[in-house]
């Protein structure tokens, strides 16, 4: 304020901070999105834990007290024979071994896929100690003895079944389904996850309370034992400042810390011109020629050349209604497989090109267009549409800039060039709107029953306009 004193505030207290890395790669977190203040099993016994390493999955048996006055004890047995039956079969383990429910399982699922960012820390005796994360777990009860239940009955319903084989045959409608239809790509990521999940068999671990010699032991693992104190904090302010910023030019090691796909300004200055296009365009998805220059004169380069730029560009970008997009083997290059399912690059860069090929010859896109045509999951085409694309109000796809005419007018040699290459191709795209579609029917069987009838189920319908 105008009347106070402008010198610093007085420093009250220093705390110390460390990093430990006794337990790299060995931390969880672990939580229960589920707990309340009433039912938390703040202090129920654990009878069970399990651990699938690979999948890093957890599974853990809180028991519940049957001696309580609020627990159900005949509703207890019900939920027991409804699990595990009046018999167990041979080598099946019971799921309540005393006949009656008591425990709770707890079966986690990933929180977050990347937890580089964050860290467990303790406060002791003036200190604060850091220990990075391996995985953040939450942990939901579940309900499998419902799908024991299931599939008892199920397998009751099929036994019954099989005894009624003499019974009269009855007609039925037979249709065919291509087996690589949309429905059936849908479920492929999701089926192949829950086949490693499968496949992976639980291993029994042993569970320590918090209270235990044990736990206590884990827990001082979070102290740092390398105490080597850094004196950043006790340099002038000035020379602090320089090495938080360095100078022009000065590379400090930013990039180790950095996350893989960052780059820092000052390695995107020691990059060749071709390879600072790369980045620039991966990062704007969509820059007019004007955003290009004034991104490499004002941040990277200030005597960079426009007949330079112009001469470089096209081997990196394509150029669309005027405006540049980095080239499909950039954004996927080779042996990359999509995050959602898994497709190969090569898949999604002839998906990627086609869009852009359609937005060479139209304003809109309609998601289930690019679906039926690129043969990709939603997700994937979602992915390929988001790179050049957004969605106004009425749930058309356009581009992510409107045209610019006066680059197309001032540079018209590079418009011809790129129109040449989608010419080029255009017979390849036009191919991949029709070569879905169903070129012969099956015939009719010849058998002399008269209600026999056959039909061709195949998802070709283009008419949905929902994005």
């Amino acid at each position: 304020m105008a009347g106070c004193d402008a010198e610093d505030d007085d420093v009250i207290e220093e705390i110390p901070v460390f990093l430990s890395k006794n337990l790299q790669d060995k931390l969880y977190l672990f939580q229960y999105p589920t707990k309340t203040q009433v039912s938390n099993f703040e202090n129920a016994a654990v009878v069970n834990c399990c651990v699938k390493p690979i999948n890093k999955e957890v599974k853990v048996d809180f028991a519940l007290d049957t001696e309580s006055l609020f627990y159900d004890r005949f509703k207890g047995e019900q939920m027991a024979l409804a699990a595990d039956g009046k018999s167990q079969p041979k080598g099946e383990r019971p799921t309540f071994k005393r006949g009656i429910m008591d425990k709770q399982a707890f079966v986690s699922s990933t929180s977050l896929d990347d937890v580089s960012k964050y860290i467990v820390g303790i406060y002791a005796d003036k200190e604060i100690h850091l220990s990075p994360l391996t995985s953040i777990l939450q942990l939901r009860p579940s309900f499998s003895y419902f799908d024991k239940e299931d599939k008892r009955n199920k397998a009751e319903q099929k036994a019954l079944n099989e005894e009624d084989d003499d019974e009269e045959l009855q007609q039925v409608t037979v249709k065919f389904a291509r087996s690589g239809g949309k429905k059936v790509k849908e479920r492929q990521g999701y089926d192949s996850f829950m086949k490693k999940s499968v496949d992976e068999p639980w291993c029994e671990t042993y569970w320590h309370s918090r209270t235990s010699p044990t736990a206590e032991l884990e827990r001082q693992k979070m102290f740092a034992t390398n105490r080597q104190s850094s004196h950043s904090l006790g340099l002038e302010t000035q020379k602090y400042v320089e090495k938080l910023l360095p100078a022009e030019g000065q590379d400090q090691g930013i990039d180790a810390v950095l996350p893989a796909r960052v780059i820092s300004k000052a390695k995107l200055k020691s990059m060749p011109l071709i390879d600072q296009l790369k980045v620039i365009l991966k990062d704007g998805k969509m820059l007019s020629f004007d955003d290009v220059m004034s991104i490499l004169q004002d941040g990277v380069d200030a005597n960079v050349t426009i007949e330079k730029v112009l001469r470089t560009l096209p081997q990196v970008g394509i150029l669309i209604h005027g405006n540049w997009v980095p080239q499909s083997e950039i954004l996927y290059p080779n042996e990359m497989l999509s995050n959602a399912n898994g497709v190969k690059s090569e898949l999604m860069i002839r998906g990627r090109d086609y869009v852009l090929f359609r937005f060479s010859r139209t304003k809109y896109l309609y998601r289930p267009q690019v679906v039926f045509a690129t043969q990709l999951p939603p997700e994937e085409a979602l992915e390929v549409l988001q790179s050049v694309a957004k969605t106004n109000s009425e749930k058309k796809w356009e581009l992510l800039l409107p045209p610019d005419a006066q680059f197309e007018q001032r540079y018209p040699d590079l418009v011809q060039r790129q129109e040449m290459v989608w010419r080029a191709t255009e017979q390849t795209y036009n191919e991949m709107d029709h070569e879905k579609s169903p070129k012969r029917a099956r015939k009719r069987s010849q058998r002399d029953s008269k209600t026999y009838s056959a039909s061709v189920v195949l998802s070709t319908d283009t008419s949905a306009s929902t994005s």
